[in-house]
Parts: C-alpha cells; sequence; structure tokens
C-alpha cells in the first residue's frame, strides 16, 4: 500500500462561519491518515517509540483549490516521498465524489529523540517498496519569516492549556494553524477563502507557556498575504503565511 486512502464526510464541527472546511482541521485530518500509513508501513509511532523517538512535522504548504464544505464527502489520499536532505517528505490530496481536486498538501517531517532532543536520521525508513515520487506540488515546503522592513503588530496572546496538548505533551500542529487564524482579522477569515498556507514549526510549546501572537498584512497581486508568528519572549514558536 504506496498510498493510503480515506473516506471521510465534512462534519459542521470542523467548518466555519461560510461551511469551509477550516485550515485546522484539514491538518488534523492530514496528521491522523499520515500516522496510519506510517503504521502500515512499519514506522508508526509504536515501531519508533521503542527507541524514545517520534515523528515531529516542521513544515506545511497547503493550496485550497476549492475548499470542501459542511456535508461534503471527500477521500483523503497520502504517500511518503522518502528522505530529501533532513527531511521526510509526505503528500496529500483530497478529492470530492467527483474526483476533482479539492485541497493539495505537501509537508516535511523529522524524526526527534524524545530525550536527548536530537534529530535522528533513519535510512531504514526508506527501503525499496515504502516511497512514492509522485509529487502533488513540485517543492517541498519552504521556510516562511516575517516580512523585512515591516513592523509586526501584536494581536493576543495565548496560554497553552489542556485542549492544546497531543500525546507527545506539547502542543498539536493543527493548534498553532487555529491560533493563527484566531489572529487573522476576523472579517477576513470569516469571509475571504483562504487560498493558500505555508507554517513552520520552530519550538514547542508546552501546558503553561504563553505564546505571543504578532502579525503583519501585505497585498500582493495574488491576494492578501496574512503573516503570523507565535513568541514565548524572543524565541520563534511558529511562523505561518496565509494568502486570502
Amino acid at each position: 500500500m504506496i498510498k493510503y486512502v480515506e473516506q471521510h464526510t465534512i462534519p459542521c464541527y470542523d467548518t466555519d462561519a461560510s461551511w469551509r472546511l477550516k485550515p485546522a482541521s484539514f491538518m488534523n485530518l492530514a496528521q491522523e491518515a499520515a500516522g496510519r500509513h506510517a503504521v502500515y508501513l512499519g514506522f508508526g509511532y509504536d515501531d519508533l517509540i521503542v527507541s524514545n523517538t517520534a515523528w515531529i512535522l516542521s513544515r506545511v504548504h497547503v493550496q485550497f483549490i476549492d475548499t470542501p464544505q459542511w456535508r461534503e464527502d471527500i477521500t483523503l489520499t497520502t504517500w511518503h516521498k522518502g528522505l530529501n536532505r533532513l527531511f521526510f517528505l509526505r503528500d496529500f490530496i483530497l478529492t470530492d465524489n467527483e474526483g476533482r481536486e479539492r485541497v493539495k498538501a505537501t509537508t516535511s517531517w523529522l524524526i526527534l529523540n524524545l530525550e536527548t532532543r536530537r534529530l535522528v536520521r533513519d535510512p531504514k525508513l526508506v527501503e525499496e517498496g515504502t516511497v512514492c515520487e509522485e509529487n502533488v506540488i513540485e517543492t517541498p515546503a519552504d521556510k516562511v519569516q516575517m516580512p523585512k522592513d515591516f513592523e509586526p503588530e501584536f494581536v493576543m496572546e495565548h496560554t497553552v492549556a489542556y485542549s492544546d496538548i497531543d500525546t507527545n505533551g506539547h502542543t498539536n500542529n493543527a493548534m498553532y494553524m487555529q491560533w493563527a487564524m484566531d489572529a487573522v482579522n476576523y472579517e477576513v477569515a470569516s469571509k475571504m477563502p483562504l487560498k493558500e498556507f505555508t507554517i513552520n514549526f520552530n519550538h514547542e510549546t508546552k501546558a503553561g507557556e504563553v505564546v505571543k501572537l504578532y502579525r503583519a498584512a501585505l497585498e500582493k497581486e495574488d491576494g492578501l498575504h496574512v503573516y503570523v508568528e507565535g513568541k514565548i519572549a524572543e524565541v520563534s514558536s511558529f511562523t505561518v503565511e496565509m494568502i486570502f
């Protein structure tokens, strides 16, 4: 099973006021599908935890071609693309009942030793038969930084709490995207379709820590670019660029 396929119906709790699938909800769907496929391929959570290691999501680039809406039936397909420099790459495509492409994504993952907090490169994960080199987005997710020569505005702060934490004891990756959307002007976030986003996870956050969110917005030819960065003191936890 080089490609892994799941069927879903979009529930109301995963959509916004315009009935569109929320970005964080797509990330939840994607990470769960990735986990199930990794188990099948022999390098899932249970396989890695015996050596005190775990998958860590580092970068994500998502393109919303036509965002699915509440009650729609969709098919999510994912595949593992092997090692590219430091990152293990995995792609996703979400299609509807007509076979039309609705969402495309490419993701970059690292393997972390949970005790030493050091990265691990395990060549066994790219054995023949586990890799599909097909690209749904041609290039891996890029590095994201706040625009230069532009002073971002402080928007809000968020205290990491119970609902943010995952099984590894730190903030689940989808929650950062939820915080980012909360930091966007509501009239923009609720009414303007999000065309694409790229998010970088820079430093883990844990329960009780206070993350300050900063925002910068720039009009460009292809739409409104909104950047959000979360920081603890001067340390960047995540940075995301969204295009509306």
